[in-house]
């Protein structure tokens, strides 16, 4: 008999749900944050050197709240200079808080955006179909490389629209997180359905080493709280075990073997550190910025 479970991706809305209680539950935008503010500056040193305009733009650009945060620093680094930030963002949902988020803020003069209801995937798909190839100084792809079809192909589409002093900034997980554990040895029984095949930033240096590339490499510490997720019952923890598996209803679907070995395996020190009580999953990132 075939499986009922279903990729979480089948389910926008109970995606989206997950993804924010993950966010509420872990340190991943607070490990982001001081990032962007003490390296980020660094790397942006020469993306605008002589320009009136510089265009950024976001893959899977999500809710917003990390874009203005990098966009704050472009914006301090070439003060007075107009900077184009379009978005490629599929979730209508998404783009609806993020244009919110844009409304509320107070410090966005100089900066246009643009918004793309849309896949990496077709974005590249539609440009070619109009044959367009239109440049940009800054290009970064947060947390979405899962969700493309071919990983190398498109980091490539998008690694050729750089600019001569352009970067393009990839964040995944490390390949020392907690997922890369839980992946690597229960991934292929997730239903992905048509998503490609999980990926870390251990798997992404390989691809870029064959490819010829000159990237960097930095390591983010973060951990996300997964007590609620042994508590029978707990409908966040229920959430977070969905986003954890990429599975909807993983609680209720998943083969009751199956379901045994990941929660054991999300209590062992390969997936979680146990303090106070508390399960703390291992959900290290690393960044990854590539040359033109």
């Amino acid at each position: 008999m075939a499986s009922p479970m279903r990729s979480l991706a089948a389910d926008p809305d109970r995606y989206v749900q997950s993804f924010r209680l993950f966010l509420e539950r872990s340190t991943e935008h607070q490990s982001m944050r001081e990032f962007v503010e003490r390296r980020l500056p660094d790397l942006l040193a020469s993306i605008g050197n002589g320009k009136s305009t510089i265009n950024v733009l976001s893959v899977g650009g999500g809710a917003g709240e990390m874009d203005l945060q990098i966009l704050s620093k472009i914006r301090a680094r070439y003060p007075g200079v107009t900077i184009n930030n379009d978005v490629i963002e599929p979730s209508a949902v998404q783009i609806s808080k993020y244009k919110e988020l844009v409304a509320q803020a107070s410090n966005l003069k100089n900066i246009n955006f643009t918004w793309h209801k849309e896949t990496a995937n077709e974005y590249e798909s539609r440009m070619n179909a109009e044959k367009k190839t239109k440049k940009w100084d800054f290009i970064h792809m947060i947390q979405m490389l899962y969700y493309v079809k071919d990983i190398p192909a498109t980091i490539r589409y998008f690694h050729s629209l750089l600019e001569s002093q352009a970067k393009l900034l990839i964040i995944l997980v490390s390949g020392k997180s907690g997922w890369e554990t839980l992946w690597k040895k229960y991934g292929s029984s997730f239903p992905l359905e048509d998503l490609c095949t999980y990926a870390s930033c251990a798997d992404l240096s390989r691809m870029l080493d064959s490819a010829g590339l000159k990237y960097q490499l930095y390591e983010l510490p973060s951990h996300m709280d997964i007590t609620s997720c042994f508590i029978e019952g707990d409908k966040e923890g229920e959430l977070l075990l969905d986003f954890l598996t990429e599975t909807m209803d993983f609680v209720k679907n998943a083969p009751p073997e199956l379901k045994r070995q990941v929660m054991e395996e999300l209590r062992k020190p390969g997936c979680s550190e146990i303090r106070d009580g508390k399960v703390f999953f291992n959900n290290n990132l690393g960044v990854i910025v590539i040359e033109p």
